[in-house]
């Protein structure tokens, strides 16, 4: 039978609530498996599993209850091993490195900043930036709108503008939260955001890396600000223990 993950502590880490259920339907009771200073809280890896909601809620509640009688590394959603002496191995294989990690993410939550542009504004900023593109459009404008390549090379132009400001504002995004962060992880390059940034915070300073995120929306306003948090530190854990299984892609 396969083992599921929902996270790793120390051994000498508070025993959690008799009887509590993880994921699966019915809830497979949550275990924990002991390995020289380091524990796993683990089930039973149901089969088919999905990420439905009650799952998804049952892992987060899993993480919850345990993260809080102290410093705990998730995993995601779906993390699966062969079986409990994989888990373990692993845990003995690794023990420094979690070990270490538990003491850097103690106290610490994750929020997930993906930033997108307000195409209106930040078309009227490039235009403003760019006298040569602003003079291309007039001369298409006098003529009537311009030829077919007089158009085509203005609409590469201003893509080409457009992919240039983004990159610059990603890294700008970057550059003015960094500070109120104590470590920083590059998300998956996803379609429709200029950033997808994870920031490690000190949960007792959490208000300074919000108000930073603020100061970034009201100096940017052609910058479209999501901010997710605070989660566990997912971002911050790797390379876990189990690998997400193939059947919650």
């Amino acid at each position: 039978m396969s083992t599921y993950v929902y996270g790793i502590t120390a051994s000498s880490h508070p025993t959690l609530p008799e009887g509590m259920g993880g994921v699966g339907d019915p809830a497979r009771p949550v275990r924990v498996l002991k390995e020289g200073e380091l524990a796993a809280i683990v089930s039973e890896a149901p089969e088919g599993l999905r990420p439905k909601r009650k799952d998804l809620l049952a892992h987060q509640n899993v993480l919850s209850e345990a993260g809080a009688g102290g410093p705990l590394l998730p995993m995601r959603f779906g993390s699966v091993a062969p079986d409990d002496a994989s888990v373990t191995g692993v845990l003995a294989e690794r023990a420094e490195h979690y070990l270490e990690r538990l003491g850097a993410l103690d106290g610490k939550v994750e929020y997930n900043v993906k930033a997108s542009h307000d195409e209106e504004a930040v078309l009227h900023r490039v235009m403003g930036e760019n006298p040569e593109l602003r003079a291309l459009t007039e001369a298409n404008r006098q003529a009537g709108g311009g030829t077919y390549e007089d158009r085509l090379r203005l609409g590469e132009m201003v893509v080409a503008a457009v992919q240039a400001r983004e990159a610059e504002d990603a890294t700008e995004l970057q550059r003015a939260l960094e500070p109120a962060a104590t470590a920083v992880s590059a998300g998956p390059d996803s379609t429709g955001w200029l950033a997808n940034v994870s920031f490690l915070v000190d949960r007792q300073s959490a208000e300074v890396f919000l108000a930073a995120v603020e100061q970034l929306r009201k100096n940017h306003p052609h910058i479209e600000v999501r901010v997710n948090g605070p989660l566990p530190p997912y971002s911050f854990v790797e390379p876990g223990p189990a690998q997400p299984a193939e059947t919650t892609h």
